[in-house]
């Protein structure tokens, strides 16, 4: 039998394999028809190597950057929610995080494919090799006491090198309260390379835009329950159904008392956009 101090550990076996996988090939530039206009909203077309990749970039710059994410529900929000232009307004990358959104696009003769359906379960492990690797401060602010201690706990199991910090988010959020200022004196003291903010959609935007001044220059990325998914609060969906666009229904299945209005009901109140793009689309094409 083969003497177990001779094995690697889990940490050490992981981080290894994980490098040593081959990556598939992507561009590190940006092109102009990557940033299309779908029911009205900026999205980019990236794939989430090239998140990564931007991530990457903006972390070696000590560069202030906000990654933000499109979905039928946050399209749904923004007609609702005018105030949430004012944080995408200062994203620098929007990924489109529904595979719907990805089909329509492409019936209307824009250059999106299903490997542009991007959001944090999608590259979660690349990123976490990247943040192992680099020693990377992460500081996430969201979910209920105690959820994100447990996902810095199995996290740091798996990736023991990053620097990991964590704040709940049920506080007031309030700009000028005494516990915002706290959570911001937080999130300064750290001086994170990555900041998560995981407290739900609409509010995880409208606080980062509202406080996006006095946060340091670091990666800013709206992730919802990403926390939640690591702690095993949440059960994840598999990654093959969200390729196949079919995560909302496991989702759905999971809770669906919270999420029959977002899955069932919200789409059709886009049908309104989504005729005026098919009538745009028809008008290039003459």
């Amino acid at each position: 039998m083969a003497d177990p101090s001779l094995s690697p550990s889990a940490p050490e076996r992981f981080a290894t394999e994980r490098r040593a996988r081959p990556r598939a090939p992507f561009r590190q530039n940006r092109r102009a028809h990557e940033r299309v206009t779908i029911l009205g909203q900026p999205m980019d077309l990236v794939k989430p190597e090239e998140v990564l990749h931007h991530i990457q970039q903006a972390v070696r710059q000590g560069a202030k950057s906000l990654i933000a994410n499109h979905n039928l529900h946050s399209l749904y929000l923004m007609q609702k929610r005018p105030e949430l232009g004012a944080f995408y307004e200062k994203a620098d990358l929007i990924e489109v995080d529904s595979t719907p959104l990805l089909a329509f696009s492409r019936a209307l003769g824009l250059h999106s494919r299903g490997f542009h359906r991007c959001t944090y379960l999608d590259w979660r492990d690349h990123f976490w090799s990247v943040a192992n690797r680099e020693g990377w401060r992460v500081l996430s602010v969201g979910g209920a006491p105690g959820v994100g201690d447990e996902a810095a706990r199995r996290l740091k199991l798996r990736y023991p090198d990053a620097d990991i910090a964590i704040h709940h988010g049920f506080f007031d959020a309030r700009p000028g309260s005494s516990e915002n200022a706290a959570v911001l004196d937080r999130i300064t003291a750290f001086q994170p390379h990555i900041l998560f903010v995981g407290m739900g959609m609409p509010r995880q935007e409208l606080w980062i835009a509202e406080n996006f001044e006095r946060l340091p220059d670091c990666v800013i990325l709206s992730v919802g329950a990403a926390f939640d998914y690591e702690a095993g609060v949440q059960s994840a969906a598999p990654r093959w159904m969200g390729r196949a666009g079919i995560e909302w229904a496991y989702r759905l299945l999971h809770d669906p008392k919270r999420l029959f209005v977002r899955y069932c009901v919200e789409p059709w109140t886009l049908l309104p956009l989504a005729l005026r793009d098919i009538r745009q689309a028809r008008g290039r094409n003459r």
